[in-house]
């Protein structure tokens, strides 16, 4: 007999439209897993359980009516499917730290915009996840929580910085949880603990009506276990709202929808392949980051696909524009002049560096994000997608990376960690993670896979197809 936790939330949302469960049972069972596995993984900040219980009563009464009225059909997708927020969104009453002790105290008025769709999609909130501070960092290790781990090998860290949200559908306390992504946050975490993470393409995902996009290197997403789960979920979060500065070109298209894309295979499609590093070229790639790029290029070949190199599409120092941009972005955290000491190492460098941009460098930072853009535009125009690795490394030992006495060096080290991931959120393209490397520990290791802007449709089509090529759905880590 399966286990709750081990349906995806499609085949959960199923159980529950069908009568085999109550979404009161499937938050209890939820919760127990919340309490006894959480800890151990780092998965939490906050867990919400009355509101869960509310949200899965109200959900048992439309669904006990719907079955009487045979309307089944007309229920939310979601509804009562255990899904946590991260804690850098905001979820009315609800206390929000954003992974910080100098943002403790915080309880947002509102809930943000993704929250009232996930909501509307019926989905019921268990708590919310675990972030450094800010959602800065690759690695959740926040000096107001216990680090976020994979539960593959509980003395690696989960990424970041949805390390939280990959934590805890890793362990399969839920099947999916909220996350978002500005450099790779979505993606990381997703590689480091076997998940699918996507980036949507920028525009894809409204971030009204409460926050806004600014430069627009950040999206919202979901992590889960299977490609259709993060198809479904991009059909419920793909809203555009009244003012939204950036709006995806392209949709589902001919599908209908992001799921449906899932079961149309894709036209034989034009691969690139870079193992190269962009953005740190000295970074050290590890072994096994390339053999999972071999095992899916192999993949590739099989199912008809045209795969051939592809160029590195810019140098290194051009990405000082996303370095600029994003300690700005830290410098606009509204942080109290008061609480400032209470910041860890990092982002006060960050924000220190964020000061020393004059409005004329910053100006110069969107031209050259702009630039980049155009640049990677030309260097990849024969391909419709480029294959790198998701990290250059394995997932980190908690601690590895974090380097207090030296921030300089902590981020230094972090481009090496990552030298693809932000490629991604400078143009704006669609970029997805897929667990489809793993060592003999085993370890997950994820490649990358990054289409042209608003091809969503068919960077999932082609997902799904690798999937089904070489599932991992049915891995179970240690820890779960």
């Amino acid at each position: 007999m399966t286990e709750l936790h081990d349906l995806d939330a499609l085949a959960l949302a199923a159980a529950l439209r069908s009568g085999h469960t109550s979404a009161s049972e499937v938050v209890e069972h939820t919760l127990e897993r919340a309490e006894r596995l959480g800890p151990r993984v780092g998965a939490f900040v906050t867990l919400t359980p009355e509101l869960a219980r509310e949200q899965a009563r109200a959900a048992d009464d439309a669904l006990v009516a719907a079955r009487r009225d045979g309307t089944t059909d007309a229920l939310p997708p979601f509804l009562g499917v255990p899904l946590p927020i991260k804690d850098l969104t905001m979820v009315a009453g609800v206390p929000m730290a954003a992974g910080s002790a100098a943002l403790r105290g915080f309880v947002p008025p509102v809930d943000d915009g993704v929250v009232t769709l996930l909501r509307d999609a019926g989905t019921v909130m268990p708590g919310k996840t675990n972030t450094p501070e800010l959602g800065l960092p690759p690695y959740t290790e926040p000096d107001v929580a216990p680090p976020a781990r994979t539960p593959w090998d509980l003395t690696r860290s989960a990424g970041g910085s949805s390390g939280g949200a990959a934590a805890a559908v890793a362990s399969r306390i839920v099947p999916v949880a909220h996350g978002n992504d500005g450099g790779g946050s979505l993606r990381i975490p997703a590689s480091a603990t076997g998940l699918v993470g996507l980036k949507p393409s920028r525009g894809r995902v409204s971030w009204g009506p409460h926050a806004t996009d600014g430069v627009g290197l950040a999206a919202h997403g979901v992590l889960t276990r299977t490609v259709r789960d993060t198809a479904a979920f991009l059909d419920v979060l793909a809203v555009n709202r009244p003012g939204d500065t950036y709006v995806a070109p392209g949709g589902p298209g001919a599908a209908g929808t992001y799921l449906a894309a899932c079961d149309t295979p894709p036209r034989p499609l034009r691969v690139g392949v870079l193992v190269a590093p962009v953005i740190a070229d000295d970074a050290a790639v590890d072994p096994a980051c390339l053999r999972a790029v071999d095992h899916a290029v192999a993949l590739l070949d099989e199912l008809g696909h045209d795969v051939t190199e592809a160029p590195v599409p810019f140098p290194a120092e051009d990405w000082g524009a996303f370095a600029a941009l994003w300690s700005v972005g830290a410098l606009s955290a509204p942080v109290p002049a008061d609480a400032e000491p209470l910041l860890t190492p990092l982002t006060r460098w960050l924000r220190a560096t964020g000061r020393e941009q004059t409005g004329l460098a910053f100006a110069q930072a969107l031209a050259g994000m702009q630039r980049v853009t155009q640049q990677v535009a030309t260097a990849w125009e024969a391909f419709d997608v480029v294959l790198t690795p998701t990290l250059a490394q394995l997932p980190a030992p908690v601690g590895s990376m974090r380097d207090d006495a030296d921030p300089a060096a902590d981020f230094a080290a972090q481009t090496r960690f990552t030298p693809w991931t932000s490629v991604a959120n400078l143009t704006g393209r669609p970029s997805v993670s897929l667990p489809l490397g793993w060592t003999e520990d085993p370890l997950p290791v994820g490649v990358m896979l990054t289409g042209r802007l608003g091809d969503d449709a068919a960077l999932l089509a082609l997902s799904a197809q690798l999937e089904a090529a070489s599932p991992w759905s049915e891995r179970v880590a240690p820890v779960g």
